[in-house]
């Protein structure tokens, strides 16, 4: 009951700041949600898309193509991040014909009535994986084009450990060469590099040097001082890291946060007031920029529900904004 009071309090609080600042919101730029199905009783799709609708959310992320959510999401006006399972990467890099059925399948079948934004091929894909991402994204743009498909980029999503170093973040560079040559291809056209910035994962594996404040984006005695920038939260020297990254790989390429949450439950750090907090704190703050890089950031909050059957790590499975009944695990505004 303690804890629920807390957030409570705290819960009002920053809806009290964000109305008499006028920060909160996720307009003009796009604030989406993933949406991740592993766990139980989850509500129908029309359900989930009426629930995006209703609490204002622009866009969303799926992890792969499904029917019924792809139907529901037909003249929603909804942003579409859509994966390409990772287990499908290699065999949409082996060939143009396999790319052009995954288009014709999912994308083409549903087009323009969906709002696709982006196609994501492969979530985190490391090791020999890595080697079919750069193919892929060629045959899928091939499919696009081919289909007469416009508007829609082909990028991956990565996690920060793409970087060799992101402290300070002016020193960052990309690790391995295949994220150079994915980039100089982004670079060309017009896709932006789909990273998971996740605050919550470098604070629990340093915690004797990263304040829980500075993650939460919460006034800190930590301040990064780098280059005459100062950074003031995590999430911001994060991103800075992989814009430095890209600098250095002399490519223009935008950035789009394709995860980025925090748990309400399961493991240190992880509770009610702080996923309030930091997804809070989070949608606010995405329409500044980085000090690096003063624009709208898009950004998709992980996750819509929790998720019961995720494996790993008890945090995995709760970093719902809400539970499968629709009720909000607390209190957000976008």
């Amino acid at each position: 009951m303690a804890l629920q009071r807390a957030a409570s309090v705290l819960a009002t609080a920053l809806v009290l700041t964000s109305i008499l600042t006028g920060k909160a919101g996720c307009s003009p730029w796009a604030c989406g949600v993933c949406y991740g199905v592993h766990g139980d009783r989850l509500p129908k799709p029309a359900e989930v898309v009426q629930l995006y609708k209703s609490k204002g959310i622009t866009a969303i992320r799926l992890y792969e193509p499904d029917v019924q959510t792809l139907l529901a999401l037909n003249g929603s006006n909804i942003g579409v991040l859509i994966d390409v399972a990772d287990e499908n990467v290699p065999r949409l890099a082996s060939g143009a014909a396999q790319a052009d059925l995954w288009v014709q399948l999912n994308i083409k079948r549903y087009y323009p009535g969906v709002s696709f934004r982006y196609i994501a091929v492969g979530n985190e894909l490391a090791g020999a994986a890595t080697r079919s991402i750069l193919p892929a994204i060629k045959n899928l743009n091939a499919a696009l084009a081919k289909a007469g498909i416009k508007g829609i980029k082909v990028s991956t999503a990565v996690k920060m450990d793409v970087l060799a170093t992101s402290s300070p973040p002016s020193s960052a560079v990309f690790k391995d060469d295949y994220m150079k040559q994915i980039v100089a291809l982004l670079g060309t056209t017009g896709a932006p590099l789909l990273v998971n910035v996740y605050p919550y994962f470098a604070y629990i594996g340093d915690q004797k040097n990263i304040d829980l404040n500075f993650a939460l984006f919460q006034p800190s005695s930590r301040v990064i001082k780098d280059n005459g920038l100062s950074y003031t939260n995590l999430f911001d020297a994060m991103v800075d890291a992989v814009y430095a990254a890209l600098r250095s790989a002399k490519v223009q390429v935008p950035v789009v946060i394709s995860e980025s949450g925090w748990p309400s439950a399961g493991g240190v750090g992880a509770s009610v007031a702080n996923a309030r907090t930091y997804n809070q704190n989070l949608i606010n703050h995405v329409g500044k920029g980085t000090p690096s890089k003063s624009q709208p950031l898009e950004t998709y909050v992980f996750a819509m529900f929790n998720e019961n059957r995720k494996t790993g790590a008890e945090t995995e499975k709760h970093f719902g904004l809400f539970n499968p009944d629709k009720s909000p695990v607390y209190p957000i505004k976008f």
